[in-house]
């Protein structure tokens, strides 16, 4: 198991991924999500790579008050095995390293195993109401 930064190059299988991981909504173009990426701090857009295979990805920002993660994958046929946890680790230590003094995650109130998961590294559930608005539509 490696992890690197993104390269463009991965753009297909990354997709995939996010697609068997159940990431992708009607709402959100995945391939426009990653060239924004790369047009800012490209080095937190990290993927784990096993052999030839893409089966993890996570998609950290920082803007300079908190941190986020987006997009954090395991490839269902390696779920279990620690990738999760070794992606979040890596994503942990490049926003650390830029003085990020907080990460919050999103997580779908549904979605109770990754809920779960997130405790089990330590993040906490917080009383906050989580609200957006698109501003560029992306479909």
């Amino acid at each position: 198991m490696h992890i690197r930064a993104f390269e463009l190059s991965d753009e297909s299988a990354v997709i995939a991924l996010w697609d068997r991981c159940g990431l992708l909504r009607a709402w959100n173009d995945p391939a426009k999500d990653i060239r924004r990426k790369l047009s800012d701090t490209p080095e937190l857009f990290i993927i784990a790579q096993e052999g030839q295979a893409v089966v993890g990805s996570a998609m950290g920002g920082y803007d300079g008050h908190r941190g986020a993660v987006n997009y954090l994958a395991v490839d269902p046929a390696v779920q279990l095995r620690g990738l999760g946890r070794l992606l979040m680790t890596e994503v942990e230590r490049l926003l650390r390293e830029r003085g990020c003094p907080k990460l919050n995650i999103l997580v779908r109130n549904s979605n109770l195993g990754v809920r779960d998961f997130y405790s089990a590294l330590g993040y906490e559930l917080e009383s906050v109401v989580c609200m957006g608005k698109r501003l560029i539509p992306d479909v």
